[in-house]
C-alpha cells in the first residue's frame, strides 16, 4: 500500500513543480531524499545509561525505525566529556517510512504544539533542505504525555533533492508543510 503523502507527491506535487519550474524532464522535478531526526541527549547521558535507553525508545516508537547511539568524537574537558561517550540518538527514515513520518508530523503532530502559528522558513539551508527544531518529542501521537520521564527536543531534517530554496519551499508547501505566512 502507497502511502497517503507520496501518492498526493506523484498524483498532484510533482505535475505542479513541473508546471511552475518548467522543468524539460520528470528526472528534474525535486523530491524527498531522506529525513534525518536527531536528538542530543545533554549532560544527563553522561553517566547514566538509562537515559540514552529510554531515548532510544522513544525515537523507535514515533520512526517507527530502531535509531544509532552517536558517541562524541573528541573530549571536551568543561563538559566532562570524553571521545566515545554516549551523547544522542539518530535515525534516517527512506522510502514508506519517511513518507509516513512526514504525513504524521504535517498533519498530527506539528498542530498539537500550543499556539502553533507556522513554521517560520529560516531554515533552509541554501540547497533546498530544511531543518527544523522541536522543543518537545511529546506532541507524537504515540508518546503517552504521563509515560515521559525527562522531555527532549528533536532537529528534523527533511534532505530534498532541490537545487535551491525556492524550488525546496514550494516543494514542502504543496506536501502540506504549514509554514507561517
Amino acid at each position: 500500500m502507497v502511502p497517503n503523502m507520496k501518492a498526493k507527491y506523484t498524483a498532484d506535487v510533482a505535475p505542479a513543480l513541473m508546471k511552475k519550474f518548467q522543468y524539460k524532464s520528470t528526472m528534474q522535478i525535486p523530491t524527498i531524499d531522506k529525513v534525518v531526526v536527531n536528538v542530543g541527549c545533554g549532560k544527563e547521558a553522561n553517566g547514566n545509561a538509562k537515559v540514552i535507553e529510554s531515548v532510544v525508545r522513544d525515537i523507535a516508537a514515533i520512526t517507527g525505525q530502531k535509531p544509532v547511539v552517536t558517541h562524541a568524537k573528541k573530549s571536551v574537558a568543561n563538559f566532562k566529556l570524553r571521545e566515545g561517550m554516549p551523547v544522542g540518538v539518530k535515525v534516517t527514515l527512506r522510502h514508506d517510512r519517511m513518507w509516513e513520518f512526514l504525513d504524521r508530523l504535517f498533519n498530527v503532530a506539528l498542530p498539537r504544539v500550543r499556539d502553533f502559528r507556522g513554521i517560520p522558513d529560516r531554515g533552509f539551508d541554501g540547497r533546498g533542505n530544511f531543518t527544523l527544531g522541536i522543543k518537545e518529542h511529546a506532541i507524537f501521537p504515540e508518546m503517552e504525555a504521563d509515560r515521559i520521564e525527562n522531555p527532549k527536543g528533536m532537529n528534523i531534517t527533511i534532505v530534498t533533492t532541490a537545487t535551491t530554496d525556492k524550488e525546496g519551499k514550494f516543494l514542502l508547501e504543496q506536501l502540506g508543510m504549514p509554514f507561517r505566512k
